[in-house]
C-alpha cells in the first residue's frame, strides 16, 4: 500500500467518523435539555468543524484551510467564554442552589410549617411584640 493511498483512507475514515460527530452533536445542541448544555454543543460543534477543515487541508493540501482552521477556533473561543458570561449574568446557571438554577432559588420562598405559624399568631396578640 502507498503513502498516499494510506493518507486517502485515513482521510475518508476521518471525514466519516467527523461528520457522525458532527450529526450527534447537532442533536445535543437541539436537545439540550439546558442552556448551559447547548452552549457546550456549539463549542464542540467548532471543534468538530475545526477537525473537518484540518483533515480537508491534508487531503487537498492547501494550507490556506489551516489558517481558516485557527481562526476559527479563535472565534468559537470567544462566543464560548461570551455565552458562559451571559449565563452568568442571567443567573441562569444550573449548579447555582443545588442544581435548581439561580432564578428558581430566588423565586422559592421558604414554607411556614404550622407550628411555625400557630407561634407566630400568638406572639402578635401579646404587647410588647410586633
Amino acid at each position: 500500500m502507498t503513502p498516499a493511498a494510506l493518507i486517502d483512507m485515513a482521510t475518508s475514515a476521518a471525514l466519516v467518523i467527523l461528520s457522525i460527530a458532527l450529526l450527534l452533536t447537532v442533536v445535543r445542541i437541539v436537545r439540550g435539555p439546558t442552556l448551559a448544555d447547548r452552549v457546550l454543543g456549539l463549542d464542540m460543534l467548532v471543534a468538530v468543524a475545526i477537525g473537518m477543515i484540518a483533515v480537508i487541508a491534508l487531503r487537498s493540501g492547501f494550507t490556506l484551510y489551516i489558517d481558516i482552521a485557527i481562526a476559527l477556533g479563535l472565534v468559537g473561543f470567544l462566543a464560548t467564554i461570551a455565552f458562559a458570561r451571559f449565563i452568568l449574568a442571567r443567573g441562569l446557571n444550573p449548579e447555582a442552589e443545588g442544581g435548581r438554577g439561580a432564578v428558581a432559588a430566588v423565586a422559592r420562598k421558604p414554607a411556614v410549617s404550622g407550628a411555625k405559624a400557630g407561634k407566630k399568631a400568638q406572639g402578635k396578640g401579646r404587647k410588647g411584640k410586633g
